[in-house]
Protein backbone atom coordinates (compact mmCIF):
# COMPACT_ATOMS: atom_id res chain seq x y z
CA UNK A 1 0.00 0.00 0.00
CA UNK A 2 1.24 3.52 -0.72
CA UNK A 3 0.98 5.74 2.37
CA UNK A 4 1.27 9.53 2.53
CA UNK A 5 2.74 10.90 5.77
CA UNK A 6 2.47 14.62 6.47
CA UNK A 7 4.16 15.96 9.59
CA UNK A 8 6.27 19.06 10.11
CA UNK A 9 8.50 17.22 12.62
CA UNK A 10 11.24 15.34 10.75
CA UNK A 11 11.84 12.84 13.57
CA UNK A 12 8.16 11.82 13.55
CA UNK A 13 8.16 11.54 9.74
CA UNK A 14 11.27 9.38 9.75
CA UNK A 15 9.93 7.17 12.55
CA UNK A 16 6.59 6.63 10.83
CA UNK A 17 8.32 6.03 7.51
CA UNK A 18 10.53 3.35 9.07
CA UNK A 19 7.56 1.64 10.76
CA UNK A 20 5.48 1.67 7.59
CA UNK A 21 8.33 0.34 5.45
CA UNK A 22 8.88 -2.40 8.02
CA UNK A 23 5.20 -3.31 7.50
CA UNK A 24 5.83 -3.52 3.75
CA UNK A 25 4.27 -0.22 2.66
CA UNK A 26 5.61 2.30 0.17
CA UNK A 27 5.88 5.74 1.81
CA UNK A 28 5.75 9.29 0.51
CA UNK A 29 6.28 12.21 2.86
CA UNK A 30 5.30 15.86 3.11
CA UNK A 31 6.50 18.54 5.55
CA UNK A 32 3.26 20.56 5.67
CA UNK A 33 -0.39 20.44 4.69
CA UNK A 34 0.04 22.28 1.41
CA UNK A 35 2.70 19.81 0.29
CA UNK A 36 0.51 16.93 1.47
CA UNK A 37 -2.29 18.09 -0.82
CA UNK A 38 0.12 18.34 -3.75
CA UNK A 39 1.57 14.90 -3.02
CA UNK A 40 -1.92 13.39 -2.67
CA UNK A 41 -2.88 14.73 -6.12
CA UNK A 42 0.40 13.67 -7.70
CA UNK A 43 0.85 10.19 -6.17
CA UNK A 44 -2.74 9.19 -5.32
CA UNK A 45 -1.84 7.26 -2.15
CA UNK A 46 -3.97 4.50 -0.66
CA UNK A 47 -3.93 6.00 2.86
CA UNK A 48 -2.88 9.28 4.48
CA UNK A 49 -1.51 9.96 7.95
CA UNK A 50 -1.74 13.68 8.64
CA UNK A 51 -0.47 15.65 11.61
CA UNK A 52 -3.15 18.06 12.79
CA UNK A 53 -0.91 21.02 13.54
CA UNK A 54 1.20 21.84 10.47
CA UNK A 55 2.16 25.08 8.79
CA UNK A 56 0.32 26.54 5.75
CA UNK A 57 -2.56 24.06 5.72
CA UNK A 58 -3.30 22.13 8.89
CA UNK A 59 -4.09 18.43 8.91
CA UNK A 60 -7.80 19.01 9.47
CA UNK A 61 -8.13 21.14 6.33
CA UNK A 62 -5.89 18.77 4.35
CA UNK A 63 -8.05 15.80 5.42
CA UNK A 64 -11.19 17.64 4.38
CA UNK A 65 -9.75 18.52 0.97
CA UNK A 66 -8.33 15.05 0.30
CA UNK A 67 -11.56 13.30 1.25
CA UNK A 68 -13.54 15.64 -1.00
CA UNK A 69 -11.27 15.35 -4.06
CA UNK A 70 -10.20 11.70 -3.88
CA UNK A 71 -11.48 9.80 -0.86
CA UNK A 72 -8.98 7.53 0.89
CA UNK A 73 -8.66 6.28 4.47
CA UNK A 74 -7.21 9.08 6.63
CA UNK A 75 -5.62 8.88 10.05
CA UNK A 76 -5.02 12.08 12.00
CA UNK A 77 -1.92 12.33 14.11
CA UNK A 78 -1.27 14.72 16.97
CA UNK A 79 0.79 15.27 20.06
CA UNK A 80 -2.26 16.84 21.67
CA UNK A 81 -5.32 15.14 23.06
CA UNK A 82 -7.25 18.41 23.29
CA UNK A 83 -11.01 18.05 23.29
CA UNK A 84 -11.56 20.84 20.73
CA UNK A 85 -9.23 19.13 18.22
CA UNK A 86 -10.95 15.81 18.78
CA UNK A 87 -14.33 17.48 18.28
CA UNK A 88 -13.18 19.09 15.01
CA UNK A 89 -11.74 15.77 13.86
CA UNK A 90 -15.02 13.93 14.49
CA UNK A 91 -16.77 16.26 12.05
CA UNK A 92 -14.44 15.12 9.27
CA UNK A 93 -14.53 11.93 7.19
CA UNK A 94 -11.47 10.48 8.92
CA UNK A 95 -10.95 6.90 9.98
CA UNK A 96 -8.72 7.16 13.02
CA UNK A 97 -6.99 9.46 15.47
CA UNK A 98 -3.51 8.68 16.81
CA UNK A 99 -1.69 10.43 19.64
CA UNK A 100 2.11 10.67 19.50
CA UNK A 101 4.31 8.82 20.25
CA UNK A 102 3.04 5.87 18.23
CA UNK A 103 4.04 2.25 18.64
CA UNK A 104 4.22 -0.01 15.57
CA UNK A 105 1.42 -2.27 16.81
CA UNK A 106 -0.86 0.75 17.38
CA UNK A 107 -0.11 2.02 13.88
CA UNK A 108 -0.74 -1.38 12.33
CA UNK A 109 -4.07 -1.74 14.15
CA UNK A 110 -5.12 1.82 13.26
CA UNK A 111 -4.37 1.20 9.58
CA UNK A 112 -6.35 -2.05 9.56
CA UNK A 113 -9.35 -0.38 11.22
CA UNK A 114 -9.12 2.68 8.94
CA UNK A 115 -9.10 0.57 5.79
CA UNK A 116 -12.07 -1.47 6.99
CA UNK A 117 -14.09 1.60 8.05
CA UNK A 118 -13.26 3.34 4.78
CA UNK A 119 -14.44 0.35 2.72
CA UNK A 120 -17.66 0.22 4.74
CA UNK A 121 -18.28 3.94 4.28
CA UNK A 122 -17.68 3.64 0.53
CA UNK A 123 -20.16 0.74 0.33
CA UNK A 124 -22.75 2.73 2.28
CA UNK A 125 -22.24 5.75 0.05
CA UNK A 126 -22.71 3.62 -3.07
CA UNK A 127 -25.82 2.00 -1.60
CA UNK A 128 -27.24 5.40 -0.64
CA UNK A 129 -26.62 6.72 -4.15
CA UNK A 130 -28.33 3.68 -5.66
CA UNK A 131 -31.35 4.05 -3.36
CA UNK A 132 -31.63 7.77 -4.13
CA UNK A 133 -31.53 7.01 -7.86
CA UNK A 134 -34.18 4.31 -7.49
CA UNK A 135 -36.41 6.68 -5.54
CA UNK A 136 -36.01 9.45 -8.12
CA UNK A 137 -36.83 7.00 -10.92
CA UNK A 138 -39.94 5.82 -9.11
CA UNK A 139 -41.12 9.41 -8.68
CA UNK A 140 -40.46 10.04 -12.36
CA UNK A 141 -42.43 6.95 -13.38
CA UNK A 142 -45.32 7.96 -11.12
CA UNK A 143 -45.44 11.42 -12.72
CA UNK A 144 -45.35 9.88 -16.21
CA UNK A 145 -48.18 7.49 -15.27
CA UNK A 146 -50.13 10.49 -14.02
CA UNK A 147 -49.63 12.27 -17.33
CA UNK A 148 -50.86 9.20 -19.24
CA UNK A 149 -53.81 8.83 -16.87
CA UNK A 150 -54.89 12.37 -17.81
CA UNK A 151 -55.61 10.94 -21.28
CA UNK A 152 -58.11 8.48 -19.77
CA UNK A 153 -55.92 5.45 -19.08
CA UNK A 154 -56.15 3.59 -15.80
CA UNK A 155 -53.06 3.44 -13.60
CA UNK A 156 -52.39 -0.17 -14.61
CA UNK A 157 -52.84 0.62 -18.32
CA UNK A 158 -50.54 3.65 -18.04
CA UNK A 159 -47.82 1.52 -16.45
CA UNK A 160 -48.25 -1.19 -19.09
CA UNK A 161 -47.95 1.46 -21.81
CA UNK A 162 -44.66 2.67 -20.31
CA UNK A 163 -43.42 -0.94 -20.04
CA UNK A 164 -44.40 -1.80 -23.61
CA UNK A 165 -42.78 1.32 -25.08
CA UNK A 166 -39.62 0.69 -23.03
CA UNK A 167 -39.40 -2.92 -24.20
CA UNK A 168 -40.01 -2.04 -27.87
CA UNK A 169 -37.35 0.68 -27.81
CA UNK A 170 -34.87 -1.16 -25.59
CA UNK A 171 -34.98 1.52 -22.90
CA UNK A 172 -35.63 1.53 -19.19
CA UNK A 173 -39.03 2.60 -17.95
CA UNK A 174 -37.32 5.57 -16.29
CA UNK A 175 -35.87 6.69 -19.64
CA UNK A 176 -39.30 6.44 -21.25
CA UNK A 177 -40.86 8.35 -18.36
CA UNK A 178 -38.24 11.09 -18.58
CA UNK A 179 -38.81 11.48 -22.33
CA UNK A 180 -42.59 11.54 -21.89
CA UNK A 181 -42.37 14.25 -19.23
CA UNK A 182 -40.16 16.41 -21.46
CA UNK A 183 -42.94 16.57 -24.09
Amino acid sequence: MQVLIADDESIIRMGLKAMLREMGHEVITAVNGREALRMARQHQPDLAILDIKMPYTDGLQAAKTISRTRPIPILLLTAFSEDDLIEKATDLPIHGYLIKPIKPEELSAAIAVARKRFAESQQLAARTTKLETTLEERKLIERAKGKLMETGLTEAAAYRALQTYARQNQQTIAQVARALLKK
